[in-house]
């Protein structure tokens, strides 16, 4: 398959991560052999994020045949994957989850979330952090993103 990313976009994310990224990322891809028609995609792309900074591990799964370990991430959609964080050989689940091939307006978002989660700070407000600290109950937020 060929790049996704032309050598100038490459050149751009290498140096933002090089600049940004402090620690150490596990993405955790999900994806299927059959009716999965932006898997492969979605599998390179992170591929070659991966090959950008060595800060960044790529874990690719099946969601049938790892089923277990897409359950522990709650990951239920192909192509679908995990942000994490890496320390040593602890994974630190943030509840990042994307669902499809994250294109367009949705790749910028996805370099952010590295960074993000690279750097073990949400750079949420001291005022959101209280609220969410005083939370009684758990709350699901999704962000949904079609291409227009």
């Amino acid at each position: 398959m060929s790049q996704l990313l032309d050598q100038e976009i490459q050149d751009q994310v290498q140096d933002i991560f090089n600049k940004q990224l402090t620690e150490s990322i596990q993405v955790l891809f999900f994806g299927q052999e059959e009716d999965c028609m932006y898997c492969q995609d979605t599998e390179a792309l992170l591929q070659e994020l991966a090959d950008l900074s060595d800060k960044i591990e790529l874990g690719v799964y099946d969601l049938a045949a790892n089923a277990e370990i897409a359950r522990q991430f709650n990951v239920d959609k192909a192509p679908g994957f995990v942000i994490a964080a890496k320390n040593g050989d602890q994974i630190v689940d943030y509840g990042i989850r994307y669902a499809g091939v994250p294109a367009g307006h949705e790749f910028s978002s996805l370099i952010q979330d590295l960074i993000l989660v690279s750097g073990r700070d949400s750079k949420l407000s001291p005022e959101t952090r209280d609220i969410l600290t005083n939370l009684t109950s758990p709350m699901l937020l999704q962000v949904f993103v079609t291409p227009t």
